[in-house]
């Protein structure tokens, strides 16, 4: 692909911290779409709904989809996406959280890269 193919697809990445307050409410909030999502397997769907019910992560990444995120966006239609969840131990308070990590490290290099 030439520069100017390329140009025009845009790598988006998001990383979402929720806090949970309400395990059943999710759960229930999943299966309930899959319940209507009439392009699941039966055989997927029963390995779904025990996935969604056990695990408040799963049921998580069943309801966040990045498509929904997107959808609305003018001019965009999304090409490729994959997420996942997991629990995790959460600290905000630590460095470690630092959500502009990334950042700082990139300006560095170009700040380095120009004396």
């Amino acid at each position: 692909m030439s520069d100017e193919e390329t140009s025009r697809f845009v790598r988006l990445r998001v990383e979402l911290v929720l806090e949970v307050h309400g395990e059943d409410e999710i759960a229930k909030a999943a299966l309930d779409r899959l319940a209507r999502d009439p392009e699941l397997p039966p055989s997927e769907r029963v390995h779904a709904e025990s996935a969604v019910t056990e695990d408040t992560a799963e049921a998580l990444a069943y309801l966040v989809d990045p498509f929904d995120l997107v959808s609305e966006v003018p001019g965009v239609e999304l090409q490729q996406a994959s997420w996942s969840s997991e629990r995790i131990a959460y600290d905000p308070d630590s460095p470690d959280w630092d959500l502009d990590e990334d950042d700082v490290e990139d300006d560095d290099e170009e700040v380095d890269g120009m004396v």
